[in-house]
């Protein structure tokens, strides 16, 4: 059994964090969360599990293709309403492999609340319809394990590519991380950083930022993080992404899914 996957007995520290969401403020996007930094446009359909979560014509967060009818995200990205988009390279451009769903159900992970800040940071969403899997559009795998230090992953999202000024791409970017170890992750946020979470970053920088919230961290092939919260500005070398580790949520995200 996974840690989190029982009771929400235990009290948590509450602190102030960098999210990753976007929000609307004076009819322009301002962004609370994360995003991809030093990144370069993807190979065209190479994330065919990416999603994106949308208010009217809005990014709101990213998100994850788990099943034909379940996107993964981040619980901070939760609002009354959004749709979700998958098949998108270009938010601009029309390529005929987009699909877009309402949403029936969010449910974000029972222990995230106001009083835990980040931690929990994962919700589920139900489409009101199954997504049509082809290569444009298909779910990624659950890991079985959790990532090693050191080890390569790939973030995606269409985040801001500079901060603290803010550039939003059209096209989803792409770049390369390496796993940090528990101890360093925690060296670099003392006293923030939970069994839950696992840290990523890059030493020249390369970074998730505002937009980027709820996307994925793949590693071999499997969905290991969604992106959470970092450091403001992003892209700090000595201050890394910090992503929920769904490794630690295997039990729950499964569980959800069959009894619904």
């Amino acid at each position: 059994m996974g840690p989190f996957s029982g009771s929400c007995s235990h009290t948590w520290k509450h602190w102030a964090f960098f999210p990753l969401l976007l929000t609307t403020c004076a009819g322009s996007l301002m962004a609370e969360d994360s995003r991809v930094l030093g990144g370069e446009p993807c190979a065209p359909h190479s994330q065919p599990w990416q999603a994106g979560l949308f208010q009217g014509v809005r990014l709101l967060c990213g998100a994850v293709l788990v099943a034909p009818q379940w996107v993964l995200t981040a619980a901070h990205c939760q609002k009354p309403k959004y749709t979700v988009h998958l098949g998108e390279q270009s938010l601009r451009n029309h390529e005929g492999t987009e699909q877009e769903f309402k949403v029936a159900r969010s449910i974000p992970h029972p222990c995230h609340n106001d009083s835990s800040g980040n931690r929990h940071d994962l919700m589920l969403l139900r489409l009101q319809r199954p997504a049509n899997v082809n290569s444009q559009v298909k779910p990624i795998g659950l890991p079985s394990h959790c990532p090693q230090p050191a080890q390569k992953c790939m973030v995606s999202g269409w985040g801001t590519t500079t901060s603290p000024r803010e550039n939003f791409p059209d096209t989803l970017q792409c770049a390369e991380l390496s796993i940090w170890s528990q101890d360093l992750c925690e060296q670099a946020y003392p006293d923030k950083i939970s069994d839950g979470m696992v840290c990523a970053g890059d030493s020249s920088g390369v970074d998730t930022c505002q937009g980027d919230s709820g996307g994925p961290l793949v590693c071999e092939g499997v969905l290991q993080g969604i992106t959470s919260w970092g450091a403001d500005p992003c892209g700090r070398p000595d201050k890394p992404g910090v992503y929920t580790s769904v490794c630690r949520y295997t039990e729950w995200i499964k569980k959800i899914i069959n009894a619904n």
